[in-house]
């Protein structure tokens, strides 16, 4: 089979975005104008299907939806027998990327993909059978509520999620603008469960953010991209348009956070920087034959760029990252999520569809990052305070006290520029001064206690100061790291 991107169904996405109208997967339905040549996979898939050999074995799923279509003593419904096999045969592939949608799950993408979606904007996966958070959207209520790549979901308003699949999951997150759900997480590094409550809104699909600085005495353009939808290669082309009529020095390419999207998206973004000399691609099939690709540019830019990743960073935010890495750009953050394979959507003639693993993509240089992720040329964290956990408050947390909650209160403090001389769990004297410091200067009386409402306007507070980015150490160093 030969890959015409034009007219096949491609997408890079993690897994699901959670919103209200449905589950957005980032498929493209494009055909091609011209190049009718030869036939699409999905193409061949549907319309030949019934030339395709059947194994014998396959005898046995006959035998059995006859068997019990007649003699079960619960009533089934033909399209759950099938829709069930059909579950059962993707699930076998033990690949979390590998799923169905059904009639009415199709519809609600469809009508989610217009414009924008209701829910709490964050995309997962399924990792080991737990929903796992891979990354929140920009600005989404998720975000605003501190949920972070690699957070579990476990529990979904009190109900376990434990035996459903990812598209059952998202059916329970879902919701309406304005309605609340509780999430249970777990948190790798974190001892104890904590719940999150987040009220549901609308998503909008914005997905290029630009942004201008002088550094040094040089004008430079920063291009966040959170997603790589139909739109955000044109959103791309135009503001990066913008700041060259400005006059940038340097660029820097922003994808943190960015769970990925679709490939056709990506390959236009990287057009724009990978000269003809060198693919910007490479596909590989199940045969292992490889396909490199090439843009038509004739030299790179001529101001230096870097990048900027952590590990909310996925599959098409990878291709990015990666080309750019070996092209002799600085990448800079945290290692990426690590999602190396390519997904086709195939219709499957009744309104359902199936999204299923065809290719490997692989480096320009023929790496392939699945499971390992692309480690940044320059590593760099953000401060401690970026990582902490919500604090689940029973008792309140006082003098003397010890434990891992009161570790993460004093780093929240210190944060916040409060003065608290240890970050090791102790409730010493100077932490209960920076508790009623906090607690006096936000009106609260000053107790020295951390009860549940000093905790939340902590964590709030918190979270108002990462999102303000005025203290983004690896937006910092990736800045400075153009001109040195």
């Amino acid at each position: 089979m030969i890959l015409k991107k034009k007219y096949i169904i491609l997408l890079l996405l993690a897994a699901l975005i959670i919103g209200g109208a449905g589950s957005y997967i980032g498929i493209k339905l494009a055909q091609a104008e011209g190049d009718k040549q030869e036939k699409s996979i999905f193409e061949e898939v549907v319309n030949n299907g019934k030339d395709l050999e059947t194994p014998e074995s396959m005898s046995k799923v006959v035998q059995a939806y006859e068997l019990i279509n007649e003699h079960s003593l619960k009533d089934v419904d033909d399209t759950d027998l099938t829709e069930g096999a059909i579950q059962g045969m993707l699930e076998s592939l033990d690949d979390p990327y590998s799923t169905y949608m059904d009639v009415e799950s199709m519809e609600r993408f469809n009508e989610q993909i217009e414009s924008s979606f209701e829910g709490i904007g964050t995309e997962v996966s399924m990792v080991n059978d737990i929903v796992t958070v891979v990354a929140p959207i920009k600005d989404s209520p998720a975000e605003a509520a501190g949920l972070r790549p690699n957070d579990q979901i476990i529990q979904i308003d009190g109900e376990s999620l434990e035996g459903l699949d990812l598209n059952e999951a998202v059916e329970k997150i879902r919701g309406e603008k304005g309605s609340e759900v509780v999430l249970e997480i777990e948190r790798p590094g974190v001892s104890d469960s904590f719940e999150v409550s987040i009220v549901r809104d609308e998503i909008p699909l914005e997905t290029v953010y630009p942004d201008i600085k002088t550094i040094e005495g040089k004008k430079t353009g920063i291009l966040e991209i959170t997603s790589f939808s139909e739109t955000t290669a044109d959103d791309f082309a135009e503001e990066l348009a913008k700041l060259e009529e400005k006059g940038i020095e340097g660029l820097v390419i922003d994808v943190r956070g960015n769970p990925g999207g679709l490939l056709d998206s990506v390959e236009d973004i990287l057009k724009h920087f990978v000269p003809e000399d060198m693919p910007y691609l490479q596909i590989e099939d199940k045969e292992g034959k490889k396909t490199p690709y090439y843009s038509d540019l004739e030299k790179k830019k001529q101001y230096p760029i870097s990048v900027i990743v952590d590990e909310g960073s996925a599959s098409a935010s990878e291709i990015l990252a990666v080309a750019m890495k070996e092209m002799g750009y600085d990448v800079v953050g945290t290692k990426t999520f690590g999602k190396g394979t390519v997904q086709q959507a195939i219709p499957l003639g009744d309104g359902s569809t199936m999204k299923l693993t065809f290719f490997k993509w692989l480096s320009p240089k023929g790496k392939w990052i699945n499971e390992k992720g692309v480690t940044p040329t320059i590593e760099k964290e953000q401060p401690e305070y970026f990582y902490t956990n919500p604090i689940q408050i029973d008792k309140p947390l006082t003098y003397n006290h010890t434990g891992e909650k009161i570790k993460n209160v004093q780093i929240m403090l210190h944060g916040l520029d409060y003065n608290v001389d240890r970050t090791d769990g102790y409730f010493d004297k100077q932490t209960k001064k920076a508790v009623k410091a906090f607690q006096k200067e936000n009106d609260m009386k000053a107790t020295g206690k951390v009860d549940k409402k000093t905790a939340g306007l902590i964590e709030s507070k918190i979270i108002d100061k990462i999102r303000s980015g005025e203290d983004d150490q690896q937006l910092e160093r990736a800045l400075s790291a153009l001109y040195n």
